[in-house]
C-alpha cells in the first residue's frame, strides 16, 4: 500500500508544483438566497463526489428528494479507514458488507446522527457504472444499488451502464474519448449522464438549451459556510449556476453537483506541452446548466480542494487528500466525516440552507 502511494505521490509531483505556480483567485461574492423548494433539492457526484452525494442523500434524506450517482459505493463503505476505501469500495478486491452497511445506518440514525432511514423510501436513485471503469469497478455501483433497495422503493433505483466508459462524467459532446481514462475525467461518451439523472430525479423536463444559457454561473466565498476551507479539503470559492427566472425569484429547484476527484479548480495537469487550469471545466461542461436554464433548477456546485499545503507534504499521504477528493474516507473528519456533523457535510448543508432562504 505505502508503494503505490508513494508511486503515485511522484506521478503527481509534476501536477503540485503546477498548483504552487497557479494565479491566486479573485475576490469573490457572497452566495444569496433564492425562492427555492429545499424539498425539490437533489444531489449528484462523479467518484468521490458519487460518495459524498450518498452521504449528502442519506443523512439529510428529510429533504433531500433524489440522487445521481456516478461510479460510487454505499454510505459508509470505508468507515474511516483509507485502506478499505481503496481495497473495498474502489477496486473491489475484498466484497463490500452491504448487510453491515445497512445495520450502521440504521444505528446512526437511531442515534439521531443522521435522519430517519424512512425518509429515503421514495427518493428517486439513479446510477451510473462504466464497463471499463479501472478505478472504481462496477461491482461497487451494484452494491451500491442493493444497499439503496433496503430502504428506497425498488421502482425508484435504476441502475445505467455505459460498456465503453472509463473512470468518468459522460457526455454527450465534451471531454476526452470515452474508453479512456485521465484528465479532466469528462468524456465524450454521446451520453447525457446529467441530463439523464436530472430527468429520472425531477420527472418531465423541458429540452435543454441548444443556444447560449441566459443564466449565469456566479462564484462565491465558501469561507462564509466553513471556516479556513482549504484546511477541510475545500476551496476558497464555489460556484453556483442561475437560471435568469431564478434570479428573478421565480419558484426554482435547487440540484447539487459534486466533482470528483483531480477536478478540484486549483488542479493543474499537463496537456498539448503545458499546464492547463482545472478551474470551471467541470461547472462549466459536465452538462447540468443547459438543462437547468431551460427548467428553473438552480446548480450549486461546492468546490474541494488538495489537503496538503506544499509539495513537501505531498509525502505526508497516508490518511490525506493530495487529489483534491471529497471526504468519503474520514481524512479530514475521521469520527463524524458521513454524518450531518461532518465539516463538509455541515458547509454544503449550510449552502443549500442559504439557497433555499427566499429573502
Amino acid at each position: 500500500m505505502r508503494g503505490t502511494l508513494w508511486k503515485f505521490a511522484f506521478l503527481h509531483l509534476a501536477a503540485a508544483i503546477g498548483l504552487l505556480l497557479a494565479p491566486a483567485a479573485g475576490a469573490a461574492g457572497t452566495l444569496r438566497a433564492y425562492n427555492a423548494d429545499v424539498r425539490e433539492t437533489s444531489v449528484s457526484g462523479l467518484s468521490s463526489g458519487a460518495d459524498m452525494a450518498v452521504q449528502l442523500d442519506v443523512a439529510f434524506s428529510s429533504i433531500i428528494k433524489g440522487a445521481g450517482i456516478i461510479a460510487g459505493g454505499p454510505y459508509y463503505c470505508a468507515q474511516g479507514v483509507l485502506d478499505t476505501a481503496v481495497t473495498t469500495c474502489m477496486n473491489a478486491s475484498t466484497p463490500i458488507d452491504v448487510a453491515n452497511l445497512v445495520h450502521l445506518t440504521k444505528e446512526s440514525a437511531q442515534r439521531h446522527e443522521i435522519d430517519d432511514v424512512s425518509n429515503l423510501h421514495e427518493h428517486r436513485i439513479w446510477l451510473f457504472a462504466g464497463g471499463k471503469d479501472s478505478v472504481v469497478k462496477s461491482s461497487v455501483v451494484g452494491a451500491l444499488e442493493t444497499y439503496y433497495k433496503a430502504f428506497v422503493k425498488h421502482l425508484n433505483v435504476v441502475h445505467r451502464t455505459r460498456a465503453n466508459a472509463e473512470h468518468t462524467m459522460p457526455t454527450e459532446t465534451y471531454g476526452s474519448e470515452c474508453p479512456l481514462k485521465g484528465d479532466p475525467y469528462i468524456s465524450d461518451c454521446n451520453y447525457d449522464a446529467a441530463g439523464n439523472l436530472l430527468q429520472w430525479i425531477y420527472g418531465n423536463l423541458n429540452a435543454k438549451a441548444t443556444s447560449p444559457s441566459r443564466g449565469k454561473l456566479i462564484e462565491f466565498d465558501q469561507g462564509d459556510f466553513i471556516a479556513n476551507p482549504n484546511a477541510h479539503g475545500m476551496a476558497t470559492t464555489g460556484w453556483v449556476f442561475v437560471p435568469e427566472d431564478c434570479s428573478a425569484q421565480a419558484p426554482c429547484r435547487l440540484h447539487v453537483a459534486l466533482h470528483g476527484c483531480l477536478q478540484y479548480p486549483a488542479y493543474r495537469y499537463f496537456r498539448d506541452g503545458a499546464f492547463v487550469n482545472f478551474g470551471t471545466t467541470f461547472a462549466e461542461h459536465a452538462g447540468y446548466n443547459e438543462w437547468a436554464d431551460t427548467n428553473s433548477i438552480i446548480v450549486l456546485y461546492p468546490q474541494g480542494h488538495r489537503s496538503p499545503q506544499s509539495i513537501f507534504d505531498l509525502f505526508d499521504i497516508l490518511g490525506r487528500n493530495p487529489k483534491g477528493c471529497w471526504d468519503w474516507w474520514g481524512y479530514d473528519d475521521e469520527s463524524n466525516y458521513a454524518r450531518k456533523s461532518g465539516s463538509q457535510m455541515t458547509a454544503i448543508w449550510k449552502m443549500i440552507d442559504k439557497i433555499t432562504k427566499a429573502p
